[in-house]
Parts: structure tokens; C-alpha cells; sequence
């Protein structure tokens, strides 16, 4: 299979669309619910503000700015978050145009990415991870094209798109130490100019009303990371050795596909690294420094590193490569690298449809719809005012919140309840969680719904 120069956008224009359209498509057929951390995600957006008890607000901005055009539709949140995995794929071919005088080698770049199931199995579920990754691609994108440029316009851009990447989530931190580790090596070769600091301008515009929220609410963000990486737990001093090796490990097998893709497509896998070579110093910065930075941080913190948070990181890993061994690419070779993209293209959405369909207890099984439609009818019945808040954690109150049609917002006020502070508030409220908490603080309707309790308190009729 030979590609000609002039289709190479066509067929990236077929995989993107053909990528989008099957990973909107299959989730929103085969699951019932949505996942968890899109529920979540719409729980902190009916009650929006410059973060919440466990990441920054971005994510929760773009989820409720689609809510308010679309509603309670499952696909839209698959949509949304293929609308962001797909911009991704498409900023890094853009990237890429600037270090391959062959397109092909482009294309190749984007293809290999569909061997790592960070960006296909696990795109249905938008979360923090998800909305990375256009950030991730237009921060590496605008600081490459300000360093090739040295323009103010590129250099705000670059501000502002890692500003928008740390309020997705914290972990971007790590692409920016390891940018910040290719300027000096640049001023080192004192080739730096001091006019990227025009960046920190856009930067902190951005990140400044969450940084005031973040002291406001002490550090509140901040302290839950920590909390999941594990650094708590005992045996203190085997995390510093199990919790990398499981790192590295796990980051091994991800890479399998990705390298049995490549493999395909090259002839002896030697080649002259030229460490001279600014563009391939730059691919190396971006893609292993964030990587060994994370590792470093494993092994000297003693810290567990979830798979998950990794979801960014590899973005750029197929330029990487392909850039490296671009000599030993046998463009020929084409006709043995296609099928093992498709068999990898293909089977994914099928095996996410066989699970989605075969196994029944997972959390896009919950019958959120069904609840929320018997809550709605009670309340309906019994209240003439609207559902105002929905008290519960971010699972069963979102839920609650995202399908109930006065789009109640959500709030953790089952912990600490003041029900008199409530009752004093035009709208009614909902409370959700387990039945022996609710009997003893209920003074309204209390009515179990499958394996929840619900509380109901409102304007009676």
C-alpha cells in the first residue's frame, strides 16, 4: 500500500474522522451511564468555580459549557472528549511538519499513536487526564514555534495554553520543568532569548483566580494529590523500590503495541544519534524528561504513580521515533504496517463494546437515568417548588444533579448537614446516601430507589 504525497492529509482526515466517529459512537450505544469521572466532572460544573476538592476547574468548565448547549445527551460528554483527543492527534501532525521533509512520516507519527490505548479504550471517559492533551500538544506546539520564531504572538500563546493545561490538571507541571530544562540548555549554548519570558504575562493571567481560590480554600487541591499518590501509606521505604519498578513496568507493557507497529514499518533498528541536532534534543526534552521526572518522583518519594496520569505524556513519542529511525523507515514496508494498525484499530472499539456489553456491575451499568426519573416523579408529586441543591458525594449526587431537570447543583453537604440552614432557601433539596444516615436526619420524604436511600425536602403541595 503506497500513499501519495498529495492524499497523505486525506487519509489523516479519514483516520481522524473515522477515529472520532467510532469512539462517540460506542460508548454511547453500549453504555447505560456515564463513567465516573464524567459525572464527576458535571457535578463541580452545576456549581462551577475556580476549582474543586480534588483538581482545577477546566474540566468541569468544558463539561458544563456543553450542558448548557446539549443537556443531559450521554454522546455529547463522548463527543467532547473525542473532540479533545482528536485536536490533540491533529496538533502534533502539525508539529510534525516541521521535522519531517517527508509527510508520510508524519502521517506514521499520528498512526502509531493508536497503539497506545491511552487514546482509544479509555477516551470515552472525559476526565482531567483527557483534558490535557490539547493543551499538552498546543503547549509543546507554540514553545517550539516561539523558539523557531521568537515572535510575541507565539510566546503568549505558549503562556496561555500552559496556564489552560495547569488548570486541566496539576501534573502538567511536569511538561513545563522539563520546557524549562531544554532553555537551559539553550542558554548553556547561549542560544536563549530572554523574550520567552513574555509567556509568563498570559501564563498568570490565567492561573491567577485559581491561584486566589487555591490560598482561599487552603491548598485544598493540593492536598488531595498528595493524598493519592500514596505518599501516606506504610512501609514507607519498599514504596521507594515497588512503586517505580510497578511504574516502569506497567509503562513497558502500554508501549508493546506502539512498538510492534513500528517495528513493522523499519528495517535494523540502529542508528547515529546526533546530539547536536536541536530538533532532536528539543523531541527528547519533551518526551523523556517528563517521564524520568515522574519516575524520579516515584523513587525518591516513595509515591504511587496511577496509570492513568500518564495519558498525556506519550503524545509526541510517535515524532520521537519516527524522527530517530526516519533512515531506516521502508516506506515500502507500508503494506505490512497498515493491518496491524487496523487489527489495533478495529479490535480496540471491539473489545471496549464486548466488555461495555458482557459485564454488568461496572459503573456505566448505574441506573442513574432510572433513578433520577422515579426521584423527579416523587418530587414532582408531593413539591411545588423546583430541586434546588442535591447532596451526596460526586457519584450518586451527580448523577442526581446531571439528569434531574432543574439541574440542581451539586454540593458535598451530606457530611455536616445543617438542614435548618437548608429549609431557610427558596429551592427545595435532595439528599442521597445510605439509609441508616438519612432516617436519622430526614424530616421530609425518605424512599429507597434500587440500593440508594433518597431524602426530599421541599415546599409541600
Amino acid at each position: 500500500m503506497n500513499i501519495a504525497q498529495k492524499d497523505i492529509n486525506k487519509v489523516l482526515a479519514v483516520f481522524l474522522s473515522s477515529h472520532f466517529f467510532i469512539w462517540v459512537l460506542i460508548p454511547a450505544v453500549s453504555n447505560d451511564n456515564l463513567p465516573l469521572d464524567t459525572i464527576e466532572a458535571l457535578a463541580w460544573g452545576s456549581n462551577l468555580d475556580w476549582g474543586f476538592n480534588k483538581h482545577p476547574p477546566l474540566s468541569a468548565f468544558a463539561v458544563e459549557f456543553f450542558y448548557k448547549i446539549f443537556g443531559n445527551q450521554d454522546w455529547v460528554y463522548y463527543f467532547l472528549s473525542q473532540l479533545f483527543v482528536v485536536s490533540a492527534f491533529f496538533i502534533v501532525f502539525k508539529f510534525s511538519e516541521d521535522f519531517f521533509k517527508n509527510k508520510i512520516h508524519c502521517l506514521i507519527s499520528i498512526l502509531l499513536l493508536e497503539g497506545i490505548f491511552f487514546y482509544n479504550f479509555t477516551t470515552p471517559e472525559f476526565n482531567v487526564n483527557i483534558c490535557q492533551l490539547p493543551f499538552w500538544a498546543l503547549t509543546v506546539y507554540y514553545c517550539w514555534k516561539g523558539l523557531k520564531q521568537n515572535d510575541i504572538t507565539s510566546w503568549l500563546l505558549f503562556g496561555l495554553f500552559a496556564g489552560l493545561g495547569i488548570l486541566s490538571k496539576y501534573l502538567f507541571v511536569y511538561l513545563l520543568i522539563a520546557l524549562d530544562v531544554f532553555f537551559i540548555y539553550l542558554i548553556i549554548k547561549r542560544k536563549f532569548n530572554f523574550k520567552c519570558h513574555v509567556s509568563l504575562i498570559s501564563f498568570f493571567i490565567v492561573l491567577l483566580p485559581h491561584l486566589i481560590w487555591l490560598v482561599d480554600n487552603n491548598y485544598i487541591t493540593v492536598t488531595y494529590a498528595l493524598h493519592r499518590t500514596g505518599i501516606e501509606e506504610s512501609n514507607f521505604f519498599i514504596n521507594h523500590i515497588s512503586f517505580p519498578s510497578i511504574f516502569l513496568g506497567k509503562q513497558i507493557g502500554i508501549l508493546v503495541p506502539f512498538f510492534v507497529m513500528f517495528f513493522f514499518i523499519t528495517s535494523k533498528l540502529k542508528t547515529k544519534i546526533n546530539f547536536k541536532d536541536k530538533k532532536l534534543i528539543f523531541l527528547i526534552v519533551i518526551n523523556i524528561v517528563p517521564i524520568l521526572l515522574i519516575f524520579l518522583t516515584s523513587l525518591f518519594m516513595g509515591v504511587k504513580i496511577r496509570t492513568m496520569w500518564m495519558t498525556p505524556f506519550y503524545l509526541f513519542t510517535g515524532v520521537l521515533l519516527v524522527y530517530i529511525f526516519q533512515k531506516k523507515i521502508i516506506l515500502r514496508k507500508f503494506k505490512y504496517f497498515f493491518p496491524i494498525f487496523l487489527i489495533l484499530f478495529i479490535s480496540s472499539p471491539i473489545i471496549y463494546f464486548y466488555i461495555s456489553i458482557t459485564q454488568t456491575n461496572k459503573r456505566t451499568d448505574y441506573p442513574g437515568k432510572e433513578i433520577s426519573q422515579i426521584v423527579q416523579k416523587k418530587w414532582d408529586r408531593n413539591f411545588v417548588n423546583k430541586i434546588g441543591i442535591v447532596g451526596g458525594n460526586e457519584w450518586h449526587g451527580g448523577n442526581l444533579s446531571y439528569h434531574l431537570k432543574d439541574r440542581p447543583i451539586w454540593d458535598n453537604i451530606f457530611e455536616n448537614i445543617k438542614i435548618s440552614f437548608l429549609k431557610n432557601t427558596e429551592d427545595g433539596f435532595i439528599l442521597i446516601g445510605d439509609s441508616a444516615t438519612l432516617l436519622k436526619i430526614c424530616n421530609g420524604i425518605f424512599v429507597e430507589i434500587k440500593t440508594q436511600a433518597v431524602c426530599m425536602i421541599g415546599e409541600k403541595k
